[in-house]
């Protein structure tokens, strides 16, 4: 047991586990060849408590972030790394829990608790990742509304989504000290979004493009104040970086206790896998290693959870985990040999889907960045 979980976490952990086992798991490669994750899913996750655990009563589950932490654990175990799910729960209403209006978390949140309204994040845009100073969607003032004019693209959760917060410009001069945070809902006149877009890998996961043409947003759709955008992204990107090493070790951990069932029943040259010393060197490598990780990581989460955990610890966090994930599942999808590499052998999903947690929330190139500023 891991000293950072309690009772009421383990409730929620069988809880998370049956769920995945019985409304993931069976569907999930259908998922997969369609390229989006159902609605009915989502109600459901809402239904049994799986979305918005750590947002205060009335408008969540009041939990703490060890609840998301299980959420966002037990899909990842399951080899699921293309459920929305975390986007929606772990950074979008935080947003609004945080920086909304009391109208604006009435609004939103309590549908959003129960899986009837789907939350997405649009900040990338095809010439703007990790740099937000290049951000060139633009929401200008008028007398009644702001005007909003723009293109985003790899959005999590975009087709599904019912409400999106867009990060926009709001005084280009200003770089990215002249950003703000629109709530942009679905229906709105000048808003569409595209169909899924083709990836190598978390192919459950519908990510699309978003267009914004001549899209009026009442001023009660801001989220903050204006120009003050940057500054919130700025202080939500910790809880999201632990979020990303908390789904790529958890995801490492599940796909070791595949490989070692394979690897004991596997025969090559008359022995099983198992009985040649490489193998049980390799496996031994990836399970100190792992277990090195995961005491690092409980100690991020228990900071978090202490309301202390700072951008380089978090980027730290980010960084280790997503490498050392994309290092050890190399390892063991080659101990799979040519059934690695086919499709039906979630070892090879696996390998796939991890190779984007080195890229979301900011590149690990930007993560050597805020550990080297700090050193």
């Amino acid at each position: 047991m891991r000293k950072i979980f309690h009772d009421h976490h383990l409730m929620l952990q069988t809880q998370v586990t049956r769920f995945v086992e019985q409304e993931i798991l069976p569907y999930y490669e259908q998922w997969e060849a369609v390229g989006v994750t159902p609605r009915s899913l989502w109600r459901k996750a809402g239904a049994n408590g799986l979305l918005n655990c750590a947002i205060p009563a009335p408008w969540g589950h009041g939990g703490d972030f060890g609840h998301t932490a299980i959420v966002i654990e037990e899909i990842a175990r399951a080899n699921c790394l293309g459920i929305g799910f975390s986007v929606h729960s772990d950074m979008v209403a935080p947003y609004i829990v945080h920086l909304g209006t009391q109208e604006q978390k009435n609004r939103w949140l309590p549908r959003m608790t129960a899986g009837e309204c789907i939350g997405a994040l649009a900040m990338t845009e095809p010439d703007a990742g990790s740099d937000l100073k290049a951000v060139r969607t633009r929401a200008q003032r008028t007398g009644k509304h702001y005007v909003l004019n723009g293109h985003k693209t790899f959005v999590t959760n975009g087709t599904n989504a019912d409400l999106v917060l867009v990060l926009a410009s709001t005084a280009p001069e200003l770089g990215a000290r002249g950003l703000t945070l629109f709530a942009v809902e679905r229906g709105m006149p000048g808003f569409s979004q595209g169909q899924p877009l083709r990836k190598i890998g978390q192919h459950a996961q519908d990510t699309c493009e978003l267009f914004f043409n001549e899209v009026q947003i009442p001023y009660g759709n801001r989220i903050g104040e204006e120009n003050e955008g940057f500054g919130y992204v700025t202080m939500a990107l910790a809880q999201e970086r632990l979020a990303i090493a908390l789904r790529a070790a958890a995801n490492l951990e599940g796909m070791m206790d595949v490989t070692c069932d394979y690897v004991k029943q596997r025969k090559a040259f008359g022995r099983h896998v198992i009985d040649f010393q490489n193998t049980r060197f390799k496996l031994a490598t990836v399970a100190a290693r792992t277990a090195m990780l995961r005491v690092f990581l409980d100690d991020c989460l228990d900071q978090h959870m202490q309301g202390g955990l700072d951008s380089t610890t978090a980027a730290m966090a980010k960084l280790n985990a997503t490498e050392l994930q994309n290092e050890m599942l190399d390892e063991m999808l080659q101990m799979f040999g040519g059934y690695g590499y086919m499709a039906e052998y979630g070892i090879g999903r696996a390998w796939t889907d991890a190779r984007a947690l080195s890229i979301f929330g900011g590149t690990n190139e930007i993560m050597r960045e805020i550990i080297g500023k700090h050193i």
